[in-house]
């Protein structure tokens, strides 16, 4: 560093509003944000998440209001998670290619409700399907089969594709499924419906609430450590990266968030493609439950942990607090 006290006084930048502003290197804005939105059966519902507060699983009118919200905040995209129906879920996942669907009714009440206004991202994994919460097929000793279950969610990615989709994102983890769902939208039409890869997704302590709001927690059989990365691991990460931008991935997510701003860092570092981060359920819950607790003002927790993520190098974070946050960044 070139100048040295007095000469050089880092304080000077920072003594007023006005040049803090001139000077800051990043700046998060209501575009940044996706809004994780969960789906449920029925009309008229909303069902608090006892384990995320402030967080409802909604019908699919209820969604299509909370994507038009979305818009007028001026967020640009929302992500859909299904509550599947117990009698709707089996050992296979069915259901997952279902063109009717609470996945597939909630992405046409959208773009009725929104024409192209707000992306859709959908999420490709046989959990929220599954009777044994698994994201895959199993096998006779409760493995998840990598090439079987890679089949079924091509054809979960087409339908919802077929349903209207904009960003097929696919959460399972297993090996091949970016190039195979890829291969699968160039030949049935859907040149441009983008992939968003959870490229480097790991076994993490963070997903119990998001469990909770698609009802898989109780019916998990095992764990996921056979597909979803172990936390020790970073180099494998880049590995996981690389082998989904060569299928085709147009963007990448690291989940969960925070605890894994080092692996969102180097991704861009190597890469430099588009990276984005989940900031999980488990996360949302901590910052929820130190409000709670009066050890922290939720204003201030969720703007500065969601610019870590853009200091991390995200072009963008899903967040279950993206309302919330688009509010006070519109002032």
């Amino acid at each position: 560093m070139n100048g040295s006290y007095p000469n050089l006084r880092l304080r000077r930048t920072r003594a007023s509003g006005w040049s803090r502003a001139l000077h800051r290197e990043n700046v998060l804005t209501p575009a940044d944000l996706i809004w994780p939105l969960f789906v449920t059966a029925g009309t008229g519902v909303e069902e608090p998440i006892a384990t995320l507060p402030g967080v409802s699983r909604w019908s699919v009118d209820g969604i299509a209001k909370r994507a038009r919200e979305a818009v007028d905040l001026g967020i640009p995209c929302v992500a859909l998670f299904p509550n599947t129906p117990a009698d709707r879920r089996s050992d296979d996942g069915e259901e997952a290619l279902n063109p009717d669907n609470l996945m597939c009714r909630a992405i046409r009440a959208i773009r009725d409700a929104c024409g192209d206004d707000v992306g859709i991202l959908t999420d490709v994994a046989l959990d929220p399907y599954t009777a044994h919460g698994q994201d895959g097929l199993v096998d006779d000793t409760g493995y998840v089969v990598n090439d079987d279950t890679v089949a079924v969610l091509v054809d979960q990615a087409l339908n919802q594709a077929e349903a209207g989709a904009d960003i097929i994102a696919p959460s399972d983890m297993m090996d091949g499924r970016v190039k195979a769902i890829r291969m699968a939208l160039e030949m049935n039409g859907h040149p441009n419906v983008q992939i968003m890869s959870y490229a480097a997704k790991y076994a993490s302590a963070f997903y119990g609430p998001f469990r909770d709001a698609v009802g898989s927690r109780g019916l998990l059989k095992g764990d996921k450590k056979t597909y979803q990365m172990d936390p020790a691991n970073a180099e494998e990460a880049l590995r996981e990266v690389a082998l989904d931008i060569a299928e085709g991935a147009d963007s990448v997510m690291v989940k969960p968030g925070l605890p894994y701003l080092d692996i969102v860092r180097r991704v861009k570092e190597r890469f430099e493609v588009p990276v984005f981060a989940y900031q999980v359920s488990g996360e949302y819950a901590m910052i929820e439950a130190a409000v709670a607790a009066g050890a922290g003002e939720r204003d201030a927790l969720v703007l500065e942990t969601l610019m870590a993520f853009k200091r991390a190098g995200c072009a963008g974070v899903l967040t279950y607090h993206a309302a919330h946050a688009a509010r006070l960044l519109n002032g």
